[in-house]
């Protein structure tokens, strides 16, 4: 396993649609492995291949749902359903330091390969229903900062973040 370089905006590569994949083999295993690494690092909530230069239809989204929380690994996922609407602000480890505000489903179900090959389903909700779509997005060639409501200034961010730190500790008491 190793870390990968993450791309950042302004690489032609992340406007770019992904292709399928149809070879379940060691080379996509350690993709896989590799991307978990760098998203672990990386300290983000979803990483997609071609975030890190392979226009592959990978990607990975932490379930904070969960505990602990689980690494789901979506191979060419498509969107089956959605319902509902959730806006909050978005970030993405591509666009450092850039977060906006969008609007997504609350629910998501998505249909997904794993790594052998074989089909399944998962549904998402909040936070991670945000992140299916965020990263299907990135498959695309789809960067959430042109499906931002607006884009947040520094100040904005700051001010927050603030609140939400105010929020956790008030309920830690």
């Amino acid at each position: 396993m190793g870390l990968r370089n993450i791309i950042k905006k302004g690489d032609p590569s992340l406007l770019k649609k992904s292709r399928e994949v149809t070879n379940f083999d060691a080379r996509l295993a350690a993709l896989l492995d590799d991307m978990r690494e760098t998203l672990l690092q990386a300290n983000g909530l979803g990483l997609a291949a071609p975030q890190v230069g392979v226009l592959r239809r990978v990607c990975l989204v932490i379930e904070t749902n969960t505990d602990p929380e689980e690494i789901i690994e979506l191979i060419n996922p498509v969107i089956v359903e959605s319902e509902g609407e959730q806006t909050d602000r978005e970030g993405c480890l591509s666009l450092p330091g850039v977060w906006g505000i969008v609007k997504r489903p609350m629910r998501v179900k998505v249909a997904a390969q794993d790594r052998n090959g074989n089909w399944f389903e998962r549904e998402g909700e909040g936070l991670t229903a945000r992140c299916f779509c965020h990263e299907i997005d990135h498959l695309s060639g789809v960067l959430f900062d042109s499906v931002a409501e607006r884009i947040l200034d520094p100040e904005e961010v700051e001010r927050l973040a603030a609140e939400e730190e105010e929020e956790m500790n008030g309920e830690a008491e």
